[in-house]
This record gives C-alpha cells, structure tokens and sequence, in this order.
C-alpha cells in the first residue's frame, strides 16, 4: 500500500480507558445505595447527568466528577453535606493517573506502521489529562503529532486535514468510537477504520453509517490486525 496518515484514536483504542471510569461507576452506585431504584435506573439518571455536564463541563474527570455528585444530589434520600460530597467525588478522582494498560499488541503495531505510514494522534476530552496518558504512554514517539481537541465533529477533521496538508483520498481514522471516530470521519469525505472494544462508553454508541461513494469503512477485530491492512 503507497503511504497514508491514519489519523488514530487514544482511548480504548490504544489503551483501556472506559473500564476504570465503569469502576468507578459501580463504586458509586455501592455507595449511593439506593432502596427504590435498581442499579440499572441509577445508571440511566447518571447517563442523562452526564449529557448534562459534558455541554457546560466538556469530557474528563472534572466533568465525571460533577455528574457523580449532580447524580448524588438527585437521588439521595437525605442531605448532602460536604463529607458525601468530596466522598463521591473519591470515585472519580480514584482514576487520575491510572498505570495505561496498552491493549494487545499496540506499541508493536505503532511501530510497524510509523515506518511505512504518517501517523497523527487525534483525541479527545480536557487536554491536560489527555496529554498525561501520552506522557506516561510513551507513544508521541510514533506520532508526528499530538491533537488533542473538545469534540470530533465533521468540521474538526476538516480543519485538521487543512492544518496538515492532507489528502483525504489516503486518509483514514482509526478508532473504537462510531459517534466520534467513524461517522464524522465518513461525513468529512475521509476513510474510517473501526476497532470495536467491548467496554465502549455508552455515550459513545451510535450506529455505524456506511462509507459514501469513494470512501472506505474497514472493521477489525484488534488494533493488531491493522499490520494485515497496512
């Protein structure tokens, strides 16, 4: 295959990210035990707190924060003083710094690709936290560059293949997100290459559209398999 940018997601796409916030979800949920919802109905109040938060908040722990308390508030039976307050907010900041835990076979696959492809980390959420996990990765080695940016959208992949000159016929996304890695991709007239991951954030779900004319939607079963395309 002639060279191509794949431009490549982060989160559960590299690495496990989704499974500690689920962690910390199930903590809360412990906590919080509430005697008239399920478990289930305590997630979906969440859920809709989280939409919530993300519109004034953006993505990352502070956000998740803020929804866990929010949620706290709206279902407690009793007052919520400062104690249970900061207490709720433990479970998400219980997450900062997590050891990244590479899903099988990424920095091997980084490394083939690199040498035959130009590689270019997109993703998204608060750009401190983001650019943390890309420190303590160690992966910014196989990346020309690092965006880190508040949503993906259509618009955002424009703007980024205008910022680097590229060339939407030998372009293609890569990740696990079909609302945020592979349809706004598709709609922005690039290739998307989607890697599901069984522990994908709810939010995140969306059925997956169909490539255009002219366009490619590849799906593999790892980011591994990537070298068999690639």
């Amino acid at each position: 295959m002639h060279s191509q940018t794949l431009l490549i997601d982060a989160d559960d796409t590299l690495w496990e990210n989704n499974i500690y916030f689920e962690r910390a979800i199930a903590r809360f949920i412990s906590f919080l035990n509430h005697h008239e919802f399920s478990a289930e109905q305590v997630r979906e109040v969440l859920n809709d707190v989280e939409r919530e938060c993300i519109v004034t908040h953006g993505y990352g722990l502070h956000s998740f924060a803020h929804a866990l308390v929010r949620t706290f508030e709206r279902l407690s039976s009793g007052p919520v003083t400062p104690e249970l307050q900061e207490q709720v907010r433990s479970f998400a900041n219980s997450i900062e710094n997590h050891t990244i835990e590479f899903l099988p076979e990424v920095p091997a696959t980084l490394e083939y690709l690199r040498q035959r492809h130009r590689l270019i980390l997109v993703t998204k959420g608060a750009p401190a936290e983001q650019m943390g996990k890309v420190e303590r990765s160690g992966v910014s080695q196989y990346f020309e560059s690092t965006e880190v940016v508040a949503e993906k959208s259509a618009e955002v992949y424009g703007r980024i293949v205008e910022q680097f000159s590229l060339h939407r016929e030998s372009t293609w996304m890569v990740g696990n997100s079909p609302k945020s890695d592979i349809n706004p991709a598709l709609a922005a007239g690039l290739h998307a290459i989607f890697v599901p991951h069984g522990d994908t954030w709810i939010l995140e779900h969306e059925e997956l559209n169909p490539a255009p004319p002219n366009q490619n939607l590849l799906i593999v079963g790892s980011f591994a398999e990537l070298r068999e395309h690639f």
